[in-house]
């Protein structure tokens, strides 16, 4: 498995590439790993006429794993990224990212716009995070990874009536439960994107989020009402943590969009 260097601090990037033509960049969510893009069906049904190269986000994964919070800042992680795309040659890509890899996705179409071609966010919010991710897990996760590591997380997730999927679970159990305490702290501080930095993004954008995935949901709209080139499409009966599962739905918006031509050649 390759790896990239985050010239920064010498984080260690772990990823792999499957497939050929255009690049996509996949972007998992928090205490997950790039195997979920493999398990739910989204790397076989991608990789037919695309590029797809899945990241382990730092943290998560095969990627270095700093204990430190301030390891975590977003500028920080948008580099990983940019060298993942450095070593592999890669100048511009769609970029798809889901939860934490949305937020992801907003900073580097935001920092780096010539590196990002398009970008869907699934289940996504661009906001800071303070207060909320609570309410993604369960009230007291930093206790149980603190205390318990990742058997005690899933368990409260489980106790707090989420149902894990196999794919899910056993990218839970790879974690390195102090590693995500620091991400997690780091997250609870980050400020998010603000609205008039949204507003300039012009790159074509697909936003997709459940309808019982409230706070995501109406976070998705708006940024789909101030982003000059955004379309929102609603994901029915979906939770968060069901956005990507079944991929069916999902991927019959995601495909097309990635398929369309880039910008400079419509018309």
């Amino acid at each position: 498995m390759p790896h990239a260097v985050n010239p920064d601090d010498a984080t260690p990037i772990g990823y792999d590439v499957a497939g050929s033509g255009p690049a996509v960049v996949m972007l998992h969510g928090s205490a997950l790993s790039r195997a979920i893009w493999r398990g739910l069906g989204y790397v076989k049904a991608l990789a037919g006429d695309r590029t797809v190269v899945r990241i382990d986000l730092r943290g998560h994964g095969r990627s270095g794993k700093p204990h430190q919070a301030e390891a975590y800042a977003m500028p920080k992680i948008v580099g990983d990224v940019l060298a993942v795309l450095d070593q592999e040659g890669i100048g511009r890509a769609a970029v798809v990212g889901y939860s934490f890899g949305s937020r992801v996705g907003f900073a580097l179409a935001s920092a780096a716009p010539e590196r990002v071609e398009r970008f869907a966010a699934l289940g996504a919010t661009y906001r800071g995070q303070g207060g909320q991710v609570a309410k993604v897990f369960f009230d007291g996760y930093l206790e149980a990874l603190r205390s318990g590591g990742m058997e005690a997380f899933i368990d409260g997730l489980e106790a707090a009536g989420r149902t894990l999927d196999p794919s899910t679970k056993a990218a839970f159990r790879a974690n390195d439960p102090q590693a995500l305490v620091a991400y997690f702290e780091q997250t609870e501080r980050e400020p998010g994107l603000p609205e008039e930095e949204l507003s300039g993004l012009g790159l074509p954008a697909l936003l997709m989020a459940g309808t019982n995935d409230s706070v995501r949901l109406a976070d998705s709209q708006r940024a789909a009402a101030l982003m000059p080139d955004a379309r929102f499409v609603e994901l029915p009966g979906r939770t968060h943590a069901s956005t990507l599962f079944p991929a069916g739905e999902v991927l019959a918006e995601l495909a097309p969009f990635l398929s369309a031509q880039p910008p400079a050649q419509r018309g």
